[in-house]
């Protein structure tokens, strides 16, 4: 049996408060974690708002300390009750080979979570993703593209799309 991917959720974010709303939702909207992680790419270009989803991601999962972008670090591991949430930046890696030294087969687990920014510089040497999150940078908002690349990140966007503020 094959997989179809569903047409992908494009949502408008006028605000940081806005694509931390969305990271929030998708938060509480993550299926139980059975028998694998929940992988979600975050692409888009500097200042797209990748990070501030995470935040938004971690608080909706009751974190509330301060959430920095990985950039220099390139990998923060938040430890929380019910899940463990890995928070990847890949920017500054030169080729794929560089993420071996991170561990990243250790975090592969049930209960964890791993947002992925810039995964486009780890190909082929990153799990594939539950659900890709394409964000894009416009005069007077930021378009946030989620699709669920998955059967299990299909089942998420669709229990996300429950979630979601009805627009009149």
């Amino acid at each position: 049996m094959t997989f179809e991917a569903a047409a992908p959720l494009r949502l408008c974010a006028a605000s940081a408060q806005e694509t931390e709303s969305i990271g929030i939702r998708l938060a509480w909207a993550l299926p139980a974690l059975n028998a694998q992680p929940g992988i979600v790419y975050l692409t888009g270009p500097l200042g797209a708002g990748k990070t501030t989803f995470a935040r938004g991601f971690l608080s909706g999962r009751g974190f509330n300390g301060a959430v920095r972008s990985p950039t220099y670090t390139l990998l923060e591991c938040y430890e929380l009750p019910d899940l463990v949430v890995v928070h990847l930046d890949l920017y500054r890696i030169e080729a794929p080979s560089e993420l071996e030294a991170l561990g990243l087969r250790e975090f592969l687990a049930s209960g964890h979570v791993l947002l992925i920014e810039w995964p486009e510089r780890g190909a082929g040497r990153l799990p594939h993703p539950d659900v890709s999150i394409a964000m894009q940078v416009e005069a007077s908002h930021h378009d946030v593209g989620l699709k669920g690349d998955t059967p299990f990140g299909a089942a998420w966007l669709r229990r996300l799309v429950e979630l979601l503020p009805v627009s009149s």
